[in-house]
């Protein structure tokens, strides 16, 4: 498994005022698998992403990531694994203003020390695979919401991550150019071999996942 949760819980606040954001999760997830978690806001579904994502530290459970045990981690091998080994797709694109989309993608492989230059091929690779390689010289105000999340993709795919979380793709997004980014997703999600998770609102973005559960009051649950 490249992501296992076992029994963690997550709270915030202390006496009467705790709030459970996770109660007792269990989560699996495979290589090459695209899981994705419904439910409203405040669910807990930020949390489950924070916890996967070595972000957060549970306060009881077991949280593992491509072999990594992430509540023993040191501060430093939780950075490098987030680094690394996970890749983050925001709600917000989250673009730099002066960069091109390939300075984008590119830009993951900059911040751990390489050459300019050194990774291009690959970036040129995956903005082919997004559909991407005709705006590669084009700043983000040219671009169309879809075509900036597909950036994000490209850029959280750089560094040939294990676990893929991604939050709300498509919440700033039609209803048709959604189902392009979850599409996109699932395809992803097979070509690289990568554990992905989707959190999302909208029930009608569910047809690409390969399984899909249901977040409600801190609990994880079978989606019916």
């Amino acid at each position: 498994m490249t992501l296992r949760l076992e029994q963690v819980t997550l709270t915030h606040g202390d006496g009467d005022e705790q709030v459970h954001a996770l109660d007792d999760v269990g989560l699996e997830v495979q290589p090459g698998e695209l899981v994705a978690i419904v439910g409203p806001s405040g669910s807990g579904k930020s949390s489950l992403l924070a916890v996967s994502g070595a972000l957060q530290t549970p306060n009881a459970g077991q949280v593992e990531v491509d072999g990594v045990d992430v509540i023993r981690a040191s501060k430093a091998e939780r950075a490098r694994l987030r680094r690394e080994r996970i890749g983050f797709v925001f709600q917000a694109d989250n673009l730099v203003a002066s960069l091109t989309v390939l300075e984008q993608v590119l830009l993951p492989r900059y911040l751990q020390g390489h050459r300019p230059g050194q990774d291009r091929d690959a970036a040129h690779r995956l903005l082919e695979e997004v559909g991407l390689a005709h705006r590669a010289t084009h700043r983000p105000h040219q671009l169309s919401g879809g075509e900036r999340q597909r950036v994000g993709i490209a850029r959280a795919l750089m560094n040939d991550p294990a676990l893929l979380l991604v939050d709300e793709p498509t919440s700033a997004l039609d209803h048709r150019r959604g189902l392009e980014i979850v599409g996109l997703l699932a395809r992803e999600t097979a070509a690289h071999r990568v554990a992905t998770i989707m959190v999302t609102h909208d029930h009608s973005m569910l047809e690409h996942a390969d399984r899909t559960l249901a977040m409600e009051d801190g609990h994880l649950t079978r989606a019916h």
